[in-house]
């Protein structure tokens, strides 16, 4: 399967855009899906994983290198994605409907690969979190120009949509991208059990000394990172050159060897002394660095949307094209019921995430808050699944490296572990309800939109599940409420009957492919619309 449009053949996406404020840009997003879609941009895809990042710590003389090396193809990707805009659209270009462009866009990426998200996805959210800080004194022309030390003057380079991954100081090249670290060995979520120091120095700057056991996209240009500061845990801008073109003491440990991702380096790190610049105030590290993460987590709903989508769309192209027993697979009554219950787990998260998207370009941070992190626990708990079933659709051909299949099982568990794994999503969606109860009331509002009395009496007893023991039910519940209300609101009503009956009512079986058969071909030929 090449050479196919990922954004004209969506129904789902391509109505999801233009309902939730994008609809200028769908012309871009047509070009962007055909480039996507093509041969040679899914054979950039294979190699950039066949072929995964070389670190090299050294020179030939022993001193430190601390540079990754990428296959051609991942240079490819990522000029790809920037050239498009998805590292930055919102910043670059604020106008309604940004992200939710900004989040097909990305969505159509990593439905061909989803390694070189990561780069950019940190660069989007780091971003929001240095605007966040600074504001409107983002765009100020003297700013930028006048400390290339100062925060405010990364954000002005992070507008830029040339790709440039030369490793060398950003005041000589003309686009950036930012990377995190916050992780650590003895902490790992628990952030505040860092013990990687920074010492003061003088005017906002500091030396940091310690280490991240996850420092994502070590390639980039500056990294966020959170380290104990003499008033506490703060966040920092950390660049790999010091403002003076030197070196930043920032070493590289090793590159982790994932179960998937195979195509983005992810590493651990060490910082001898590294140059930094505080962002925010000092002891307010979490909030300063918690937009970052609040908007890779709408990431992490996205990718995995995407994920679902490709294999869907791999699954029945096989079916399409594969004759057994004497007719097409899909032709059968059994596949025919797999593949629609496929289509009906994969639009539900397309529509969130679109759905969320359109929280951020309105500013609704209570909604937002609490409808990302069960968006998040849900649809990236859902994938895995989803993906083994589309899996095997293709029987055996689908199990052999030579199928993107693998690929994508293997990328599939990711979103679901990376910002924030499944208890610590659920209960932070316990907490943001907690802190503001204003969250749950706009949620339910949305849920209650659709006027179904089976979304409403799924979601009346939800309020029984918020405590820390019925965190995860209650986390599952709001996020397939809301699911079922977009659905029954914006989707074809055979894929709302359907999805109501066999996610709410139970009308269904525990694996993919038992629905009861009255729904199925009304699912097949709405989607096939």
């Amino acid at each position: 399967m090449e050479n196919y449009n990922p954004f004209t053949t969506d129904r789902a996406l391509r109505e999801a855009v233009t309902r939730e404020g994008a609809g200028w840009a769908c012309e871009q997003l047509e070009a962007f899906g055909q480039r996507v879609g093509s041969a040679e941009a899914m054979e950039w895809a294979a190699l950039a994983n066949e072929h995964p990042p070389i670190l090299h710590t050294h020179d030939r003389y022993g001193r430190r290198r601390d540079e990754v090396e990428f296959h051609p193809a991942w240079h490819n990707l990522m000029r790809m994605a920037v050239t498009s805009g998805i590292h930055n659209l919102p910043w670059a270009e604020p106008r309604p409907g940004a992200h939710v462009a900004r989040a097909a866009l990305a969505m159509l990426a990593a439905e061909n690969e989803a390694g070189h998200l990561c780069p950019i996805s940190m660069t989007y959210s780091g971003a929001a979190a240095l605007k966040s800080q600074f504001g409107d004194r983002l765009r100020n022309p003297q700013i930028a120009g006048a400390s290339k030390s100062l925060p405010e003057s990364w954000l002005a380079r992070v507008l830029s949509n040339i790709y440039d991954p030369s490793f060398r100081p950003a005041a000589e090249k003309q686009g950036v991208l930012l990377g995190m670290g916050m992780t650590e060995k003895q902490g790992g979520s628990d952030v505040r059990a860092n013990t990687t120091r920074a010492e003061p120095v003088g005017n906002g700057e500091y030396r940091i000394h310690g280490h991240k056991w996850f420092c994502s996209a070590p390639m980039c240009d500056a990294f966020l990172v959170l380290a104990q500061a003499p008033r506490g845990l703060s966040c920092f801008l950390l660049p790999r050159w010091t403002p003076d073109g030197e070196r930043n003491q920032f070493h590289l440990q090793r590159l982790k060897p994932k179960l998937g991702n195979r195509s983005n380096a992810s590493s651990e790190v060490e910082f001898h002394g590294a140059w930094a610049r505080l962002v925010g105030e000092e002891g307010r590290g979490v909030p300063a660095i918690i937009e970052m993460v609040h908007h890779t987590r709408l990431d992490c709903i996205i990718a995995s949307a995407a994920l679902m989508r490709r294999a869907l769309v791999e699954a029945v192209h096989h079916a399409r094209h594969r004759r057994a027993f004497g007719r097409a697979l899909i032709a059968q009554p059994l596949m025919r019921n797999v593949l629609a219950d496929l289509m009906l787990e994969s639009e539900a998260a397309t529509v969130l995430a679109l759905r969320l998207a359109r929280a951020f370009d309105e500013g609704g941070r209570a909604f937002a808050r609490l409808a990302v992190a069960v968006g998040k626990y849900w649809v990236t708990k859902r994938t895995p699944a989803h993906v083994a079933e589309a899996l095997e659709c293709l029987g055996g051909n689908g199990y052999v490296e030579e199928c993107v299949m693998p690929r994508l099982y293997r990328e599939a568990p990711l979103n679901s572990i990376w910002e924030g794994s499944g208890n610590v999503i659920a209960l932070d969606a316990l907490r943001a309800i907690a802190k503001d109860p204003e969250s749950m009331e706009e949620l339910m509002d949305e849920i209650y939109r659709a006027h179904d009395p089976r979304i409403e009496a799924f979601a009346a007893g939800i309020s029984l599940d918020l405590n820390e023991a019925g965190a995860r039910r209650a986390a599952e519940r709001l996020a397939l409420a809301l699911q079922a209300s977009l659905v029954a609101r914006f989707s074809p009503p055979a894929v709302a009957d359907a999805f109501c009956a066999s996610r709410l009512d139970g009308d269904s079986g525990k694996a993919f492919g038992a629905l009861p058969p009255r729904y199925v071909d009304g699912v097949v030929e709405a989607e096939r619309g």
